[in-house]
């Protein structure tokens, strides 16, 4: 393998690699933006002792 293919080799390497990252990345701000995620009971609204965990505000 000369060092022009090496270079090439490396340099396509590279450029997959950021695609990948991109893409997947491209992926997880679509999922987050267009998903919706289910109504739950909370806490708040079940009259548990105050301190526990809850939804800050629900969608519902």
């Amino acid at each position: 393998m000369t060092v022009t293919r090496k270079k090439l080799a490396i340099y396509l390497g590279i450029a997959a690699a950021v695609l990948l990252l991109v893409l997947a990345n491209a992926h997880l701000v679509y999922v987050a933006t267009t998903s919706q995620p289910g109504c739950v009971a909370h806490l708040k609204s079940s009259g548990e002792a105050t301190g526990n965990f809850r939804a800050a505000r629900s969608s519902c």
